[in-house]
């Protein structure tokens, strides 16, 4: 695995290349448990739908 090196106020820890992700995500990754659930694709639209609805 191909990591870079990113920096943050608590100094330097390895990310993976191929994630978008810095140095703070990386460690709550590792600090932190982190489930696989996601949120309902139901409930993303219907956030969209209500915020579009506000906008207009």
């Amino acid at each position: 695995m191909v990591t870079r090196i990113e920096t943050d106020s608590m100094g330097e820890i390895e990310v993976p290349s191929d994630r978008y992700y810095g140095a703070q995500t990386a460690r709550s990754l590792i600090h932190f448990d982190i489930g696989t659930e996601m949120m309902p694709r139901e409930i993303i639209r219907g956030m969209g739908i209500l915020k579009k609805a506000s906008a207009l």
